[in-house]
This record gives C-alpha cells, sequence and structure tokens, in this order.
C-alpha cells in the first residue's frame, strides 16, 4: 500500500515536494516485502499461540467437569456414614450377666433400635431414655437433613443447566479463540501502522508544534486539514500513543478552541437571522424564541464559569484567546439575542391589535406579561436594549391595562 502524503499545511511554511515517484514506488515495494515476510513470521507464531489456547481450553473443560461431580459424591459419601451409624446401632446387645429388659425397672429400660435398610432419607431416630432426656436436651432433628440434601440437590442440577444464553460450551470457546486471533491480528495492523507512517507522523508533530494563530478562525482550518490527515490512519489514538513526542495536549487544545469557536459562531448566526412568521402560531412563534434564548444563555454561561482557565491553556499553547471576552463573540452573541426581544415584542403588539375588540378572548394580559418578561430576561442578558428594540418595547407599552 503506498503512503498517502499528506496535503498542503494551511499556512505560510508552504508545501512539499513532489519527489522521484519511481524511487519512492521502489522503496515502497522494498517495504511491502519486508512487511509480508514480518506478518508471516507473526502468523506463524499466532498459530502456536492459539493451539496452546485450545490444549488450556480443553484442560478446563475437564476440570470443570470434575468439579460439577464433585457435589454428588460429597452427598453420596454421607449418606453411606449416616446408615453405616444406624446398622451398628442396632446391631448392638445388653452386656453379659445383666438381666433381661423385662425384669428391669421401668425407668432404666432402653428401648431396642429397629434396623432400617439404606435409604436416600433417613428414619426418624428413636426416643431416647429418659435419663438421657433428663442429662441433656439436645435431639437430631431429620427435617435438617432433608432440607439439606434437597437444597444441594437443587444447586447441583443448576450447575448443570445450560448458560442462560443458550450457547454450548465449545461455541463459547470457539468463539473466545476467534476474539484472542482478531485481537492479534489488530494488534499487529497497528504495530505495522507505526512502522509505515512514522515519517508522516513525525512530520504532522512539527506542524503541530510550530503552529502559532493570529485569529481563532485560523486555529478552526488547521484543525480541519490536521483532522483529515490524521484521517488515513487506522487508529489515530492507538498509533499515536507509539510516539511519545506527540503534542497531545496542544492538539487538543486547538480542537477545543476550534470546535467552541464553531459551534457559538453558528448558534450566533440562527439567533442574528431569526424570522418570525405570521402564518406560524402565537404560542409555537414564542416557543422557538425561548428555545433559541435558552440555547444563547447555556452555550454562553459554559463558556464564562470555565473561561479563566481555558485562556491560560490558549495562551502556553499560543491560541487565539480574545473571542472569549465579552468585547468579541461573546458579547457579539449577546446582543444578536435582542433581536429575539425585538420579535417577540413586535409579534405580540401585532396579536393584541389584531384581538383589541375581542373582549379579552385571547387573554391580552397574559400574553403581554410573558412578552415583558421575555423582554426584561433579554435586556438583563445584554445589558439593555438598542434603539430598534427600544423602539419595540414603546409600542408594546401602549397595550398596557390602566
Amino acid at each position: 500500500m503506498i503512503t498517502q502524503e499528506p496535503t498542503a499545511v494551511p499556512s505560510s511554511q508552504g508545501g512539499r515536494g513532489n519527489g522521484h515517484e519511481d524511487v519512492f514506488l521502489r522503496r515502497q515495494f522494498e517495504a511491502s516485502q519486508e512487511r509480508n515476510a514480518f506478518l508471516e513470521k507473526e502468523n506463524q507464531e499466532l498459530r502456536k499461540e492459539v493451539g496452546r489456547l485450545r490444549s488450556q481450553v480443553a484442560s478446563l473443560r475437564a476440570h470443570d467437569n470434575e468439579r460439577k461431580s464433585l457435589p454428588w459424591k460429597k452427598i453420596q459419601c454421607s449418606m453411606d456414614n449416616e446408615n453405616a451409624l444406624l446398622l451398628t446401632a442396632s446391631q448392638q446387645k445388653p452386656p453379659p450377666g445383666k438381666e433381661p429388659d423385662q425384669h428391669r425397672p421401668e425407668a432404666e429400660r432402653v428401648p431396642k433400635v429397629i434396623a432400617v435398610p439404606p435409604s436416600p432419607a433417613p428414619p426418624p431416630p428413636p426416643p431416647p431414655s429418659k435419663s438421657l432426656a433428663r442429662t441433656k436436651a439436645v435431639r437430631r432433628v431429620p427435617e435438617v437433613v432433608e432440607l439439606y440434601r434437597v437444597l444441594t440437590k437443587k444447586d447441583v442440577f443448576t450447575g448443570d443447566r445450560p448458560n442462560p444464553a443458550g450457547a454450548p460450551a465449545a461455541e463459547f470457546n470457539r468463539n473466545m479463540i476467534g476474539e484472542i486471533e482478531n485481537r492479534s491480528t489488530y494488534l499487529s495492523v497497528i504495530k505495522t501502522e507505526v512502522v509505515r507512517q512514522g515519517q508522516f507522523i513525525n512530520f504532522l508533530i512539527k506542524e503541530v508544534d510550530s503552529a502559532a494563530f493570529g485569529d481563532i478562525s485560523d486555529v478552526e482550518t488547521f484543525v480541519k486539514w490536521l483532522d483529515e490527515e490524521l484521517s488515513s490512519l487506522v487508529d489515530e489514538r492507538a498509533v499515536l500513543k507509539h510516539f511519545p513526542q506527540w503534542p497531545e495536549q496542544k492538539a487538543d487544545a486547538m480542537r477545543e478552541a476550534a470546535f467552541s469557536y464553531r459551534d457559538l459562531r453558528s448558534l450566533d448566526l440562527e439567533v442574528a437571522t431569526f424570522q418570525d412568521s405570521s402564518k406560524e402560531p402565537l404560542a409555537s412563534a414564542l416557543r422557538r424564541m425561548h428555545t433559541l434564548q435558552d440555547r444563547l444563555e447555556g452555550s454562553i454561561g459554559n463558556i464564562e464559569r470555565t473561561r479563566e482557565s481555558m485562556m491560560k491553556r490558549y495562551r502556553d499553547f499560543q491560541i487565539p484567546w480574545k473571542w472569549m471576552l465579552d468585547t468579541g463573540l461573546i458579547g457579539q452573541m449577546k446582543l444578536s439575542s435582542l433581536r429575539l426581544a425585538k420579535e417577540c415584542m413586535k409579534r405580540t403588539a401585532r396579536e393584541l391589535q389584531l384581538h383589541s375588540n375581542g373582549n379579552g378572548c385571547l387573554g391580552e394580559g397574559s400574553i403581554l406579561l410573558q412578552a415583558v418578561r421575555f423582554a426584561y430576561r433579554i435586556h438583563q442578558f445584554a445589558g439593555g436594549f438598542d434603539e430598534e428594540t427600544i423602539q419595540a418595547f414603546e409600542e408594546l407599552k401602549k397595550f398596557r391595562s390602566g
């Protein structure tokens, strides 16, 4: 792939020479051969890595199956131990030389233990003797064992279920291996891009470092050119992080200034060219005016809250900053809001004039109050009215009742 030459820099430094195309193409061909050999070696290493990962996945799968079968083994062992204890207790006999149970006192008789065949749930144990009941208040509760078995069995069954997505383990393993392969390919492409575009990026580094502007519009033009040049990279951030000398802070500051200026200028143009239509209902027209004023106040408020810190950064990077003052674009936008106040008062006055004999069906007092509130809001925001706005206000005052 032939490296795309950067377009001319929009500054006084001049363009780049055309060069000899045949020598350039020959060097590009040799570089492509070297890159192909490098990529072939990378592919061989990646195949070995994939084989190793597959063997690890198979080992993990076998370990997982063994882990799932372990709870059943524990349950079976516990059941065998309980059955063995019951069988041993049933085979115990009274020691020699003792009287049979029928000749013993009633208080000393011990009930015989009946042998119980092995079963998943053991039967209730025989009642203890009266002497044992007097010395200890502890007894076995079969319900505890039964509940434990039920919950353990439920947990084992839950562990054997397929995953909620319904994808088998083999499919998940294939997806994981595929993701690793894609990631390795992506990193390989980034490394190749760093080598191939190294000279081009070093050229951009010099341009950004030496950039100095006298007007904010020049910054906007330079940022537009810079973004077009960087768009030829596969991944701008991933490639540029391999160049520690890249002036990231200055580039970000220039972009921030250019984009903020562009958005504010676009909003100022929208406010300055606002046109009211008599065909549009009054409520809809007033809503559009209020929305524009909200956007205007919000944008200027954001700039004014961070103006001091932003101006300091821009001065350090030789970026124009005076447009942020009230004597620059910010002040111009505040004066542009007077158009909204003038259009609002004129439209309200026309509506009141058309319905002056309508016995108040339009709600003259209500819409007059809305217009005065909006005019007062812009008066405070812009710091006053110009002559045209004052004239519109005088016309609106004529409809004041009382």
